[in-house]
């Protein structure tokens, strides 16, 4: 199974996240993603054996309980880009209030998934909905110049679980389903 840990973003913020990117329609070279699909990734795992499940769940479940963070309100606002606006691979959302206890959940998460042989994550958390990954820089410009200039607010959520998410790559792209979930409490 591909796996990650996610915090999922609800149905009725797909629309403004979908009306965001097409504020990105000209730039070519951008490859978006599905809105009904947005998330922000607290952790990727990759391809995890079907019988360590079970463990790293049970790990996943503890994680949650050493950030000891309550459910918490998520506003998602401006933009940005990875790795710098000079070399544009991904487009993101960002998250205006909320940061930091998703901070404290992916740094739980982080810790009991590198205790178990886990890749460590080898750049800062920032926590963000993947907007478009850019396959070329034609566009490049454009996204530039609407990174710079424009600050969005799309809406804000209640965030009251973590998702273990299933990746499933298909001809259309990336199918989600969610195989646990995990409150927070």
């Amino acid at each position: 199974m591909r796996l990650f840990v996610s915090v999922d973003i609800p149905d009725d913020l797909a629309e403004p996240v979908a009306d965001l990117q097409a504020e990105f329609a000209d730039a070519s070279g951008l490859n978006f993603t599905d809105p009904e699909q947005a998330h922000i990734t607290m952790k990727f795992l990759g391809d995890i054996a079907d019988d360590r499940l079970p463990a790293f769940e049970q790990e996943l479940s503890a994680a949650v309980d050493d950030a000891d963070v309550d459910p918490f309100t998520v506003r998602y606002g401006g933009l940005g880009v990875f790795p710098s606006l000079e070399y544009i691979s991904v487009v993101w959302l960002g998250v205006e209030d909320g940061g930091e206890k998703l901070t404290r959940l992916h740094e739980a998460i982080e810790n009991r998934a590198t205790a178990m042989g886990f890749d460590a994550e080898d750049h800062d958390f920032t926590p963000h909905v993947t907007l478009a990954r850019m396959e070329h820089a034609g566009g490049k410009e454009l996204v530039q110049d609407l990174v710079r200039e424009r600050d969005p607010t799309v809406g804000e959520t209640r965030v009251d679980e973590i998702r273990l998410t299933e990746s499933t790559l298909t001809d259309e792209g990336p199918v989600y389903s969610t195989v646990e979930s995990f409150p927070l409490e």
